[in-house]
C-alpha cells in the first residue's frame, strides 16, 4: 500500500488520531523517564512515521540507521531527504570491515542464498553488531515494528525488555495498521522510501528484498527464499 492507493475516511483519520496522542506520550514518556534513549530507523515506512514524530516533537531522542553496504539506492537517497526535509543528519553505522571481507572470503558473496545459517550469519556482520555497538551506553531503544507485520512479530508488546542488549525496548507502533501508517505520511507530507511505490512493503538489503504480488504478506518480499518463521534478521530476537 501506498499513499496514491489509499482511502481516507473520516473514520480512519479519527483512528490515526488517537494512535498519534498514545505514540507522542509513550516517546515522551521514554525520553524522559529512560534517557539516553535512541531510535533504530530502518527507512521503512513506519520508521519515517516515528522519525516525523521524533523530530517534530523535538525529543531528546537520538536516532541512528544501520548502512549494510548493500542497501538499495532508494534507501541512500532517503537518507539524503531526511537531512534535507528535516535538517536533521541521521547517525550512520557501519559493519566492521574485516569482518565483512572474512565472511565474503570463506563463504562467498552472495553466500547468505545458501542456507538461512549463513544468511543469519551475514545479518549479524552487517546489521547485529552494529546495533550493538549503536546501543553501547542507552538505557532503551525504540523500533518501528507493528505486530500485523509478520509471523514473528505476533503479539508485540509496546514495551519488552531486551535481554540480549540489557535494555528496555520500546515499540510505539505496535498496535498500528498498515492503512493508519500510511494515512499519517500522507497526512503529514512525510518523506519515503521510493520502492514502497513499487510494491515493496518492507525494504532491506537489496539482494534480500523482492516486491510482493496483490495479496501476499508485506513481509513476503524479505528473504523470499524461507520460510515466514525465520524471517528475522537477528535484531529483534528475544535472548
Amino acid at each position: 500500500m501506498t499513499p496514491s492507493l489509499l482511502n481516507i475516511t473520516p473514520e480512519l483519520s479519527a483512528s490515526v488520531a488517537t494512535r498519534i496522542l498514545a505514540a507522542k506520550a509513550l516517546l515522551a514518556d521514554i525520553a524522559h523517564n529512560f534517557a539516553p534513549a535512541t531510535f533504530a530507523n530502518s527507512l521503512g515506512a513506519e520508521d519515517m512515521v516515528l522519525t516525523d514524530l521524533i523530530l517534530k516533537s523535538r525529543l531528546p531522542i537520538t536516532i541512528f540507521s544501520l548502512d549494510t553496504g548493500r542497501l538499495p539506492p532508494e534507501t541512500y537517497d532517503l537518507i539524503g531527504a531526511v537531512d534535507k526535509h528535516y535538517g536533521h543528519r541521521l547517525t550512520i553505522f557501519f559493519p566492521r570491515a574485516d569482518d565483512v571481507e572474512t565472511y565474503v572470503r570463506n563463504q562467498g558473496i552472495n553466500a547468505f542464498r545458501d542456507s538461512v545459517t549463513l544468511r543469519k550469519a551475514c545479518c549479524a556482520i552487517r546489521k547485529v553488531e552494529p546495533l550493538q555497538r549503536a546501543l553501547a551506553g542507552k538505557r532503551a531503544w525504540i523500533t518501528g515494528q507493528r505486530a500485523q507485520q509478520a509471523a514473528t512479530r505476533d503479539g508485540l508488546p509496546l514495551r519488552e525488555y531486551d535481554a540480549s542488549n540489557g535494555l528496555e525496548k520500546f515499540n510505539p507502533l505496535a498496535e498500528w495498521s498498515e492503512k493508519e501508517i500510511w494515512t499519517y505520511i500522507k497526512q503529514n507530507a512525510v518523506p519515503y522510501n521510493a520502492l514502497h511505490d513499487r510494491f515493496y512493503p518492507s525494504i532491506g538489503c537489496a539482494p534480500c528484498t523482492r516486491a510482493v504480488a496483490l495479496g501476499e504478506d508485506v513481509r513476503a518480499g524479505r528473504w523470499w527464499w524461507e520460510s515466514p518463521e525465520s524471517k528475522e534478521c537477528g535484531l529483534h530476537v528475544k535472548g
